[in-house]
């Protein structure tokens, strides 16, 4: 009796939250997984998410990793961002601080990877706020483009960009790992494919 053919396994893209406390990190994650707008909350250890998608007619896993943006924790940090596949790097329009911080948050990235290109995205939050605003667009956009990442700007409160920047996002992590070639069924790329294949030629 001839076996069924495996179900493929659906991909998992792993998006790492980054940036300074308070900014509205937790709270994006909280509107893109669940249509919520959560205003006050305890500050974020660390939470992860993992919700179904579909992006660009597949169905795909995002895994979300919330992380804190205070500095107590910056040792756990390295071993987050080792794990993850692409950063939203938030900041807040109303605090020039949180912006200046980004550089900080994408040098550290940069070196645990080891890696320019790994898919990255700025952020600029709480856009509702644009009577508070201390960030000009025109400031974030060329932060981003001296970087060669995208800007989007986003409110977790009104939801505006907020599925925007976690599928473009994606869809930088899926082409990325389409370029990089095979992968395994968690997303990471298996380097010695080329010699297991031409072992068994």
């Amino acid at each position: 009796m001839a076996s069924k053919p495996k179900p493929l396994q659906m991909a998992l893209h792993k998006v790492i939250m980054v940036g300074s406390g308070g900014v509205g990190k937790s709270a994006l994650t909280l509107q893109f997984m669940y249509d919520e707008f959560v205003e006050d909350y305890e500050p974020t250890k660390a939470d992860s998410y993992r919700k179904k998608v579909v992006l660009d007619g597949e169905e795909v896993q995002i895994d979300i990793l919330d992380t804190a943006g205070q500095e107590d924790y910056a040792a756990i940090r390295d071993n987050y961002f080792r794990s993850g596949e692409g950063f939203l790097c938030v900041f807040s329009i109303t605090e020039q601080e949180s912006f200046a911080a980004t550089a900080d948050f994408r040098e550290q990235i940069l070196r645990v990877k080891n890696d320019e290109n790994i898919p990255f995205l700025l952020v600029g939050n709480k856009c509702d706020l644009f009577d508070k605003r201390q960030v000009t667009i025109e400031t974030a956009t060329a932060k981003a483009g001296e970087w060669n990442v995208p800007y989007v700007e986003t409110s977790a409160k009104t939801r505006q960009n907020v599925d925007k920047a976690y599928f473009d996002l994606m869809r930088m992590i899926r082409d990325r790992k389409k370029a990089n070639g095979p992968t395994d069924r968690q997303g990471n790329r298996n380097k010695r494919g080329c010699l297991q294949m031409c072992s068994l030629i």
